[in-house]
């Protein structure tokens, strides 16, 4: 599911898991972006955050490398951080609650009341943290049922798992001139780190699935079939992978990403001469690619910046990754067709109760979300 419960650390420490993030022009306020991390997949509605994580957002400029380069953006070396943190939920005096504090990249803190639907605002920046129902949309089982048989298992309808669970959400909402300037392209990524002297990050998250479909599958992988990768990908810095694990996260891409491309029984995405695969160098560049300057766009934004790029063209979009667009159906036919056939869908197109277009976005928890599954305890 995107990122939820993506490896055996996430599933020790719920309330670190990041299970998805976003980022998109605002719908509601031209000249803002915005920027969401959801969190603690099965969250009840009381939910509180750690006292003991940063929530971190981190942005680079991008520039776009020539066209047919396997890795499309070069990664600027200046660097904007909102970082967030929360007072210990237990401390609270039961009338204010829990508060948390945001940090912009100039320094300027932001406060906001956990919960509270306006959020806080000031210095150019709005924030909104609270339980909100989850809107991550994809048939997860049958995603996993397709893994597992080497068989496109999806129907129509499928199912969205476990649908009505909640997670801990952060809007930050932010002024595009006075952070980015004249940036046209930025990496998105968002992380959660241990809170004191020493930060250890614990998830980092950029694109949806990168860890549970293209890294988590042993069996196809001939170099480390019995490694779980995810929490080594996780400690990685997404805007600068270091040589030590790099040779194995390639191996198990150019393995599973073959896998998917085999599925309808033809090639489109044929290896290198090195067994490479031709997406593997995208996948690993994993943050979202955001055009600020684009409006808002509702579906279809999702990768549109990185194929235009390795396409050679100019890109349509704003990129990113809104809240109401099917990822999954652009990602599932991306890894499996190439684009050169039909859209591979799930059979899950929207969301129960979709995100609106007015802050902070997300829809309301859910006041009866499901148990959570005996297994992920």
């Amino acid at each position: 599911m995107s990122d939820h419960i993506s490896g055996p650390r996430a599933l020790a420490d719920p309330i670190a898991d990041i299970t998805d993030v976003f980022a998109f022009p605002s719908p509601e306020q031209a000249g803002h972006l915005v920027l969401v991390v959801n969190t603690l997949p099965f969250a009840q509605p009381s939910a509180l955050f750690s006292d003991g994580l940063i929530y971190r957002f981190r942005l680079r400029p991008l520039s776009a490398r020539g066209p047919g380069d396997p890795a499309p953006f070069a990664v600027g070396e200046e660097e904007l951080v909102f970082d967030c943190v929360f007072s210990d939920p237990a401390a609270g005096d039961g009338v204010r609650g829990q508060e948390g504090a945001c940090t912009t990249p100039a320094g300027d803190t932001v406060t906001v009341r956990v919960g509270d639907e306006q959020g806080g605002s000031g210095h150019g920046v709005r924030v909104f943290a609270g339980p909100r129902w989850d809107p991550f949309i994809m048939d997860a089982p049958a995603a996993l049922k397709t893994i597992a048989t080497g068989e496109l298992a999806f129907t129509d309808p499928g199912a969205i798992y476990m649908d009505g669970k909640n997670v801990l959400s952060l809007v930050v909402e932010f002024d595009c001139e006075r952070f980015l300037g004249s940036a046209e392209l930025v990496g998105v990524v968002a992380e959660t780190l241990t809170r004191g002297k020493f930060n250890v990050r614990i998830e980092r998250v950029g694109r949806p699935e990168v860890k549970n479909m293209m890294l988590a599958p042993k069996q196809f992988d001939p170099v480390n079939r019995d490694l779980e990768i995810r929490d080594l990908y996780n400690m990685e810095d997404a805007f600068h992978l270091e040589d030590g694990y790099l040779g194995a996260f390639r191996a198990r891409l150019n393995a599973n990403l073959a896998f998917w491309d085999g599925l309808d029984g033809k090639i489109d995405w044929p290896v290198n001469d090195d067994g490479s695969h031709p997406l593997t160098e995208l996948v690993l560049a994993d943050f979202l690619v955001v055009d600020p300057g684009k409006p808002y766009a509702e579906q279809g934004s999702f990768l549109e910046i990185e194929r235009a790029a390795r396409e050679g063209r100019a890109h349509d979009t704003c990129g990113g990754r809104a809240l109401n667009d099917d990822v999954m159906d652009t990602l599932f036919t991306l890894m499996i067709n190439g684009g050169n056939g039909p859209v591979v869908r799930d059979g899950v197109d929207e969301a129960t109760r979709p995100a609106s277009h007015s802050f902070p976005y997300l829809a309301l928890a859910n006041p009866d979300p499901p148990r959570q599954p005996e297994h992920h305890h």
